[in-house]
């Protein structure tokens, strides 16, 4: 998931978060993802992209998901000038509830605006349901 480059300590990055001269750009491919209709009991695999768009090193930093349904993994080295990074979401469908659903993925990176809300959708079906509800 991440670029040739080496990976920086938590401290590290927290210094360069700190530090507006090492701050980057960046462009989500997608900030909200919707996942369609799934029964429960699926787990549903959603991939935010992101494009280092700045001429720093860009780090994704302090990514969490808004609940305990939902696990992370994301680009943990510096991603490249021009480079991609991603965050890989992983939601439990038999950790949250029939109907809608939505879920937040909460990321800092060192740019000017250094928070980023990142959100998936859907419905979950109850898992002896043989439609789709109707719309």
């Amino acid at each position: 998931m991440s670029c040739n480059t080496a990976e920086k300590s938590p401290q590290d990055v927290e210094a360069i978060m700190q530090d507006t001269s090492k701050y980057t750009t960046i462009k989500w491919q997608d900030t909200a993802i919707n996942f369609g209709t799934k029964k429960m009991g699926e787990i549903v695999n959603i991939t935010f992209a992101c494009t280092n768009t700045g001429s720093k090193a860009l780090y994704l930093y302090d990514v969490k998901p808004s609940c305990g349904c939902t696990l992370v993994d994301y680009s943990k080295a510096a991603i490249a000038p021009g480079e991609q990074g991603k965050i890989e979401a992983q939601f439990d469908t038999k950790k949250s509830h029939p109907g809608e659903v939505h879920k937040t993925v909460f990321v800092r990176v060192n740019s000017s605006d250094p928070s980023t809300h990142l959100s998936f959708s859907g419905t979950i079906l109850p898992a002896d349901s043989a439609s789709t509800p109707k719309k």
